[in-house]
């Protein structure tokens, strides 16, 4: 048996790298909704205020990089991420952030894009909390379809 402290630790750190492994390893471990939810949207929540401090210098040191090897500055899937955030702004790049993107490269994007810290962690905020209720009820709920 695991002990309670190794799960929440487990959902936790899982959901600061990528979302969509919090509600399914707290509800396979046997957490109930809300601590499943509560640890999933702390975890990608301290993602995104780490990454939103520290991701323009992080940024910065990879276009560097890139501008070493002579690599493109925009790629197929740069462009598309630039399509998204003129269409739909800071709310369509939270909205993807869990379920396409990770809180990690969901937070650098909208650094990069420019987006003042604050709203970044807003918006992410209410991306989480949506996402995880989405995700953890239905992994509840259907989760048992998996088993068989």
């Amino acid at each position: 048996m695991v002990h309670p402290a190794v799960k929440c630790a487990s959902v936790f750190l899982l959901s600061t790298v990528k979302f969509l492994g919090g509600p399914l390893a707290g509800t396979s471990m046997g957490l109930h909704f809300w601590p499943t939810l509560g640890l999933t949207v702390a975890g990608m929540m301290t993602s995104v205020f780490i990454f939103s401090g520290i991701g323009r210098v992080w940024m910065q040191h990879r276009q560097k990089q890139r501008r070493l090897r002579r690599e493109p500055i925009f790629t197929k899937r740069s462009r598309n991420i630039i399509k998204v955030f003129r269409k739909f702004g800071m709310g369509g790049i939270a909205f993807l952030t869990p379920v396409l993107l990770s809180p990690i490269g969901g937070t650098v994007i909208a650094t990069l894009l420019g987006v003042p810290r604050h709203r970044i962690l807003l918006h992410m905020f209410l991306s989480a909390v949506f996402w995880g209720s989405a995700l953890t009820f239905a992994s509840i709920h259907f989760g048992h379809m998996l088993k068989h």
